[in-house]
């Protein structure tokens, strides 16, 4: 298949898959965003930059098992969550885990299997601005993914929250 069927294949699955998978394929189109395939570390899945490309992780993905599974279309749709954040979101346990309960809230109900008690965990956490969740979410999901998954890197909050946090010591509201 060439690279554009492939594509407009991929794309055509992720909208059909579902209302979120429609909205994260508009926003692609929208903003012109290129999916491509690239090696990274083994705990990463996918990956957003922030010229607005999405690469999926050739460790773990081909174009022919993103277009086939459920798992494929629900990263993508996890990538775009990061995109619409805006980068200091995208940049921070907040937006992580935003778009790990997003992810998972749509591939539970795509696939309707029982998921990962970790998984499960993250995804029953309360987004909020609470920092002992938000260590608590950190902490899920260097377990799920490894201690590669470099979330002990972000901030808490969005670097400007977390900046106005330390200096106030008040979290955003």
């Amino acid at each position: 298949m060439q690279p554009s069927n492939w594509l407009e294949s991929y794309l055509e699955k992720v909208s059909a898959s579902c209302e979120e998978g429609r909205q994260a394929v508009e926003y692609i189109r929208a903003h012109r965003i290129k999916i491509k395939f690239s090696r990274a570390r083994k705990n990463v899945g996918a990956f957003w930059t922030p010229a607005g490309n999405i690469h999926f992780n050739t460790v773990h993905h081909t174009p022919a098992s993103v277009l086939a599974n459920p798992r494929g279309w629900t990263l993508l749709i996890h990538e775009v969550r990061h995109l619409q954040q805006g980068v200091l979101t995208a940049l921070s346990v907040y937006g992580e885990l935003d778009a790990w309960q997003y992810e998972f809230r749509v591939y539970q109900r795509l696939t309707k299997s029982k998921l990962d008690p970790k998984i499960a965990e993250i995804s029953s956490l309360p987004l909020n601005w609470e920092r002992e969740n938000l260590h608590r979410a950190r902490g899920l999901m260097q377990e799920i993914a490894g201690k590669g998954y470099r979330a002990d890197l972000l901030p808490l909050y969005p670097l400007h929250l977390e900046i106005k946090y330390w200096v106030t010591r008040r979290k955003p509201v």
